[in-house]
């Protein structure tokens, strides 16, 4: 009897023991590849969490916000891509910038990156670059989150692309 009871107790406290473990990958994230990335994009929105309406924003130590509205991405898989702002209003200039880009993970977030380069400059001399968090991208939408300091609170600045 006293096996008996043994056995079942050991038993119990298995499934205990089992039940109360965590789940390995139960809560995956999605990956985003170079793929899933790569064409042509244009910015449709830009918005603003933890930053006032009506606040003064310069975005990639470029230009307003507003300049970036409906400027145009091209991001091929060799990773040699641009940027084109179009824009002329609230004195914003137009202009192509070439860029290098590429997909960096970070803290399990996946992150697009990328590096103004000019002509004559190489990608590898760019010391300073630009990281904004993929939030999501299908077929037609990317979303792109860029963590900012505002007023020495934490805020976010909040792109979205649709495919062209």
């Amino acid at each position: 009897m006293k096996h008996l009871t043994l056995a079942a107790l050991c038993l119990m406290a298995s499934i205990f023991v089992i039940s109360c473990k965590s789940q390995s990958g139960a809560a995956t994230t999605q990956t985003v590849n170079k793929n899933a990335v790569k064409g042509n994009w244009v910015i449709t929105d830009i918005s603003f969490e933890g930053i006032p309406k009506g606040s003064k924003v310069t975005v990639f130590d470029e230009a307003s916000f507003n300049c970036f509205k409906g400027s145009q991405w091209v991001l091929p898989s060799n990773a040699n891509g641009s940027y084109t702002l179009s824009s002329t209003e609230d004195g914003c200039n137009t202009a192509t910038q070439p860029i290098v880009w590429s997909i960096y993970k970070q803290n399990g977030y996946d992150q697009f990156q990328f590096k103004k380069v000019g002509t004559g400059l190489k990608a590898k001399n760019v010391t300073e670059g630009y990281r904004v968090e993929i939030s999501s991208v299908n077929n037609t939408t990317m979303v792109w989150r860029a963590p900012v300091n505002f007023e020495g609170k934490n805020a976010y600045i909040v792109y979205t692309l649709q495919r062209s």
